[in-house]
């Protein structure tokens, strides 16, 4: 890569390419640059640039291809910004934003294309067991049910049955 970072996200596009988004660098500032790898050739080219320097954010590919940046740190400890990549045109647009800032959370692809985010840490850095579902047709966010317990840094699987799997993460204690 041309910029070493940490605290990134890597995601798979549909033309085979990797699309890395976002992180600290090596000082520990945030970062905005994106850069897309072809494992083709072993290249790595511009991504563009996200609208909002974040890291620990959450990088979901949608259904059409597109791939959605929620949350994340940056100008504030748990960010509500979200926006959009479209592969096909190299170009980030805003998307609606979450109803609360979070960082450190899960993004999870539902079988009717919506985008559900749950738990991370909030801009006071504390665990949360809220969740938001995200239409990608309207780009409009809803608060969804609550997790049993507040968590961050956690795992989101999506089990055979389309149920969401959360387990582990921390609580604050």
């Amino acid at each position: 890569m041309s910029i070493p970072r940490e605290w990134h996200t890597a995601t798979v596009l549909n033309n085979g390419k990797v699309l890395v988004a976002g992180g600290c660098d090596r000082g520990g500032y945030d970062i905005s640059e994106c850069e897309l790898y072809d494992p083709l050739t072993g290249n790595w080219t511009s991504g563009g640039s996200l609208n909002f320097r974040r890291n620990s954010h959450t990088a979901t590919l949608l259904l059409d291809g597109r791939v959605l940046i929620a949350g994340g740190y940056g100008k504030t400890f748990g960010m509500t910004e979200a926006e959009l990549y479209d592969p096909k045109t190299n170009v980030w647009t805003l998307t609606g934003s979450m109803n609360y800032g979070r960082g450190d959370s899960t993004a999870s692809v539902l079988s009717n294309g919506e985008v559900l985010v749950a738990g991370g840490r909030n801009e006071t850095q504390d665990s949360m067991d809220s969740a938001e579902l995200y239409d990608p047709l309207t780009g409009n966010w809803l608060i969804t049910g609550k997790m049993h317990d507040n968590r961050s840094s956690h795992t989101a699987t999506i089990l055979t049955n389309g149920k969401v799997l959360v387990a582990g993460g921390g609580n604050d204690g």
